[in-house]
């Protein structure tokens, strides 16, 4: 009898269990009922989330969020945006307090399984590199054997550093800090020799200095940093909707359909476009959207190449080439799946 009394009460802890995993995984619903979404974000990165001068928050992984807002609510601006370090942002995402993190995080095999997340694809190829002060002399990361590095703590630049010094025999001293304005402040006073990061954070941190030009970026990648959104898994309708409206900016620019422009291809006789800008209305139903949702996407954000250019590119302060970031089709990396 008390074994049976003992696996009623197992089953029925195990049915309790499911069901409230069913009720918390339906993201899309609980952003629709409280009017915005949660957005994780950096403490301040330019070009990759940071506010102006006004608090308006911008840049690449801003405009991730914006987008999600736009296919999910109608409205780019229905975003809360909820900065984060880098040891703060899984633990956010997995207890529910954001919604999405765009955040320049790196998708990698033991963040995708043992985190409870899903990565929703790539807004930005990255690699680690290194910078250092002009005076120091150095040319090549080869050279900083003994150096004192500063890093931020809870990143995947730790363990890429270390095995970068190891396979090349040397030593180095790290100095860590949690955040990236802490780093490059440590930088600036002297408490290290090198800084490393990301190469696109090293250009962004680069114009914080006071002496930006006393500083140079060393021309050593020594790491894959694939760089995108996540969600936490258990809901595949909100980890499509974030998916396909990253998809949605990186297709729209290969169909050259931009903010200014898509009202104007509305009646566009190219199937791929005018599946695009009226889309699918069974699809857009599926994903629990309005049958214009990616339509929305590029109206109020724009598409992938607006969105480089005017946050980290030739129309950036940062002016990053786009290099692999550039489509699939002018010898980049960038590629979604299609629209059909």
């Amino acid at each position: 009898m008390m074994k049976k009394i003992g696996l009623v009460a197992a089953m029925t802890a195990i049915s309790v269990s499911f069901a409230s995993a069913s009720i918390s995984a339906d993201t899309l619903s609980t952003v629709k009922k409280k009017g915005y979404l949660n957005c994780g974000v950096s403490t301040g990165l330019p070009g990759f989330s940071n506010p102006d001068d006004k608090g308006k928050w911008q840049g690449l992984d801003v405009d991730v969020c914006r987008a999600v807002a736009a296919a999910a609510l109608g409205d780019e601006k229905k975003v809360k945006y909820i900065p984060l370090t880098a040891k703060e942002r899984f633990t956010a995402l997995q207890s529910g307090e954001i919604d999405i993190l765009s955040r320049n995080t790196t998708w990698t095999l033991t963040r995708d399984v043992s985190l409870g997340l899903n990565f929703a694809g790539v807004n930005y190829y990255d690699g680690q590199g290194f910078m250092v002060s002009k005076s120091l002399g150095v040319k090549s990361a080869k050279e900083l054997d003994g150096a004192a590095v500063c890093i931020q703590s809870g990143t995947t630049t730790e363990l890429n550093l270390a095995d970068y010094f190891r396979q090349h025999g040397m030593k180095y001293t790290p100095v860590v800090f949690d955040t990236s304005d802490q780093t490059v402040k440590g930088f600036e006073a002297g408490r290290c020799d090198v800084l490393t990061s990301d190469q696109s954070q090293l250009y962004a941190l680069k114009i914080k200095l006071s002496k930006p030009n006393n500083a140079m970026v060393l021309p050593e990648i020594i790491s894959k940093e694939p760089l995108g959104p996540v969600v936490k898994q258990g809901d595949d309708k909100w980890f499509n909707i974030v998916k396909w409206s990253l998809f949605a900016m990186i297709n729209a620019e290969e169909l050259s359909l931009a903010s200014d422009n898509i009202d104007a291809k509305k009646k566009a006789k190219n199937p791929e476009v005018k599946r695009f800008v009226q889309s699918d209305g069974p699809i857009a139903k599926q994903l629990g959207l309005n049958q214009d949702w990616a339509y929305q996407v590029v109206k109020q954000v724009g598409n992938y190449g607006e969105s480089f250019d005017r946050n980290v590119g030739k129309n950036s302060p940062l002016n990053i080439d786009r290099g692999v970031n550039s489509l699939w089709s002018k010898g980049g990396f960038m590629y979604a799946p299609p629209m059909r």
